[in-house]
């Protein structure tokens, strides 16, 4: 009997070039029907025989894995964010995770300069404003001379500071590991994160969600930025507690804000749709075809590897 792969996304972000290297190895293709990320129900119906999963935004909770076993022994997430996946689960019952680091890094860095450009000159404002008939110019700022502060100089933290430099801005850093080479081709200064809240014009957030990071931008941070500066996030919700985040544009200590993910997605109940200063994204930041293409053949290509025997390139640690 063939091996059987589920493919998780939904239909507008499933690679065709992804589906066809699975069926040229012979692999029975699970899809999912919806148009929308697939329940812990509906996986659980799916699981049973199935060697690997191409995950979405789906939740692949202890349950679901358990009910894969013995059978699955690869969960390849198309993106580099797992805490969609409980990877202790996946280590107790040896399945493999994967990642697809930089296939989508290009595709966020844009989205993440395009809000950065849409802040400063308030485009989403000025649209709203001329469909309502008004004609109103809004005071916006040149990027020229400012200072990004960045969050995270991984592969899209890296992008960011690329494009950031052709507009002539000034680039702060911080990350664990700085990287030399941005340093001298882009005369990105690494100082430490307080620092760079205390002298940033914009701060752009690119760190993974982990114990370590989660509610690193709270109340006592976004106080130590200047009231012209914004917020930019296009990695992870749970970066920012939203609480601290409201108090901090309702009450002037910070000027705007542009967010492209959230604590809850969709962020129906989240008081943050309600200001001006705000600029909203609905998580599509890995959403161009380029992306997509690039994420789904990267995590097609493990979970080849895996059912072939073979160690997968971009595993994780499914330690806690």
């Amino acid at each position: 009997m063939g091996k059987k792969v589920l493919v998780g996304s939904r239909e507008r972000s499933r690679s065709p070039e992804a589906i066809g290297i699975l069926k040229a190895q012979g692999y029975e293709i699970i899809v999912n029907p919806y148009d929308r990320a697939l329940n812990e129900r509906e996986l659980l119906e799916m699981m049973k025989g199935v060697s690997g999963v191409i995950a979405g935004s789906e939740k692949i909770t202890a349950a679901v894995i358990a009910a894969g076993a013995p059978t699955l022994k690869v969960i390849a997430k198309q993106g580099v964010g797992y805490n969609s996946i409980d990877t202790t689960a996946a280590e107790q019952y040896g399945v493999a995770v994967t990642i697809t680091p930089g296939a989508n890094s290009k595709s966020v860095a844009d989205l993440a300069v395009g809000l950065l450009l849409s802040i400063a000159r308030q485009i989403p404002q000025m649209d709203v404003s001329i469909r309502r008939g008004e004609w109103y110019r809004h005071t916006g700022m040149e990027l020229s001379g400012k200072k990004l502060g960045i969050v995270g100089m991984g592969h899209i933290g890296g992008e960011v500071a690329k494009r950031a430099s052709a507009f002539g801005m000034k680039i702060l850093a911080y990350d664990v590991y700085p990287r030399q080479e941005f340093i001298e081709q882009y005369n990105v200064r690494y100082v430490a994160l307080d620092e760079l809240f205390r002298q940033a014009d914009f701060v752009s957030l690119h760190a993974p969600a982990m114990a370590e990071t989660a509610g690193m931008v709270n109340l006592d941070r976004l106080r130590l930025m200047k009231r012209t500066a914004c917020i930019i996030n296009t990695a992870r919700g749970e970066l920012i507690v939203e609480e601290d985040l409201y108090t901090a544009l309702t009450q002037g200590l910070i000027a705007g804000a542009a967010l492209d993910v959230y604590v809850q997605e969709p962020p129906v109940a989240s008081p943050l749709r309600e200001l001006k200063n705000v600029v909203l994204t609905a998580h599509a930041g890995a959403y161009t075809q380029e992306a997509i293409i690039g994420a789904g053949v990267m995590a097609a290509e493990e979970v080849v590897r895996v059912l072939s025997g073979l160690e997968p390139k971009y595993r994780v640690s499914c330690k806690p």
